[in-house]
């Protein structure tokens, strides 16, 4: 996570936290003039319009005293998609079985991209099997992951 997003998640998870929704990703794309802050946010059984209204109202107000972000930007809250990140160990554990894209920070194996079906994770390690193998990942290097949809 980039250190300028730490803040943002200690300013803004506890209150997304005590309305009942998890916190899944912020983005924030700075811009002197169209800057963007966008919330991805879930609960058990999926978030709707109303949700992330009730939310966008509670953390524009949060906003307005912390003024945590310079600049003039739109303030974005949504559900994560189908497409959704895994950045907790937790959203890893609930997604297990789902087909997973992972990227490394650094090379592993040769190369950095890797994509299979979730079979477990835990604190150190995510064990994904691929057409040819089962792959053990340090969690730990595993700079992003998403849910790949499957229709």
């Amino acid at each position: 996570m980039r250190r300028d997003q730490t803040h943002l998640w200690e300013l803004f998870e506890p209150v997304v936290k005590g309305m009942g929704f998890d916190l899944i990703e912020i983005e924030h794309f700075p811009n002197p003039k169209h800057g963007v802050l966008r919330l991805y946010i879930d609960k058990e059984g999926g978030v709707n319009v109303d949700d992330c209204s009730t939310v966008s109202r509670q953390i524009s107000a949060l906003i307005d005293v912390e003024d945590p972000v310079s600049g003039q930007f739109n303030l974005e809250i949504s559900s994560p998609g189908a497409d959704r990140p895994l950045r907790r160990l937790v959203d890893f554990q609930r997604f297990t079985g789902s087909l997973v894209k992972l990227k490394t920070a650094v090379p592993l194996e040769g190369q950095r991209n890797f994509k299979g079906r979730l079979l477990e994770a835990s604190e150190d390690t995510v064990v994904i099997e691929t057409d040819d193998e089962e792959i053990s990942l340090p969690m730990a290097a595993i700079d992003k992951a998403r849910i790949v949809p499957e229709f």
